[in-house]
């Protein structure tokens, strides 16, 4: 098994991207799944190690990386030693990043014979669900997409209307403690104008309608951060596509971070099964 970790993409003008690969070295194209870490996130969180070796002993090319502005450096790129990075990240350099890596793999490097790209699957976590549905429909690139507990809708993260978002709007800058780092994670208002920019765009539910491709809903049922209402609201908005549920499950499936464990949690496995089942068992368009 080979596991790469911290290449780098260096694109002029932008944040350099950090990724990992994991595959069995054969010589021989396999199907290619790029992974997308959510909010607060980074590709090296709690088990998506062990999710990364899963997906190679199935037979895939895996691809996790971190998006350029989640707060992460190359030297440094777990947790979030560039607050001011992170502050400037918005969805559409998200779906930039997207297509970076994509095109980063389409040039010639040392993964070329062990990669089919003609069949690529985008998996995403949390917010990085919504960024692999917009990226599935509007890049015919990628063949499949499955989104792990993954959000339904960008806009009402916003909470407009409410004194929060009224205070980040005379201020410029919010707030966020994360609960883990206890790290006060700063958001410029360019976020929400970002996204008024691009709505149309960035509207999940537009997206999902317009999928043509297979489709793969995992959620826990029991998820506070994500309910199972989003699901089921993207299982209606593409009826074509296969939920699911994952009972007793949460926003992580059973992992935390650090994960010291060598195996998989249990609702973590069932994810990870499911998804490669349906890779494997749908055709490639």
């Amino acid at each position: 098994m080979i596991f790469e970790k911290n290449h780098i993409i260096a694109t002029p003008s932008k944040k350099p991207i950090v990724y990992d690969v994991c595959f069995s070295k054969t010589s021989t194209p396999k199907p290619v799944v790029i992974f997308c870490h959510g909010y607060k996130g980074f590709k090296d969180w709690g088990a998506w190690d062990l999710v990364a070796n899963a997906f190679a002993e199935a037979g895939f090319f895996f691809l996790k990386f971190n998006f350029s502005h989640n707060g992460g450096t190359i030297a440094q790129p777990i947790d979030f030693p560039d607050l001011e990075t992170f502050a400037q990240n918005n969805y559409t350099k998200e779906l930039d990043d997207l297509d970076r890596v994509i095109n980063h793999l389409e040039t010639p490097n040392s993964f070329t014979k062990e990669m089919d790209l003609s069949a690529l699957t985008l998996v995403g976590h949390s917010r990085g669900g919504g960024i692999v549905l917009i990226k599935a429909e509007e890049d015919t690139r990628v063949k499949k997409v499955i989104g792990w507990a993954g959000v339904s809708d960008f806009k009402a993260r916003f909470l407009e209307g409410t004194e929060g978002f009224d205070q980040w709007k005379r201020t410029g800058i919010i707030h966020i403690e994360n609960g883990r780092t206890k790290q006060q994670m700063p958001h410029y208002f360019q976020f929400y104008t970002n996204f008024k920019e691009q709505e149309e765009r960035l509207t999940i539910s537009r997206a999902v309608k317009s999928l043509s491709i297979p489709h793969l809903i995992v959620h826990g049922d029991e998820d506070p951060t994500v309910t199972i209402t989003e699901a089921r609201a993207i299982h209606h908005w593409n009826p074509s596509s296969h939920l699911h549920i994952i009972q007793g499950g949460n926003h992580v499936f059973g992992v935390g971070h650090p994960w010291e464990e060598e195996t998989l949690p249990e609702d973590l496995k069932r994810a990870v099964n499911a998804s490669i089942d349906f890779i494997q068992q749908k055709g490639y368009n």
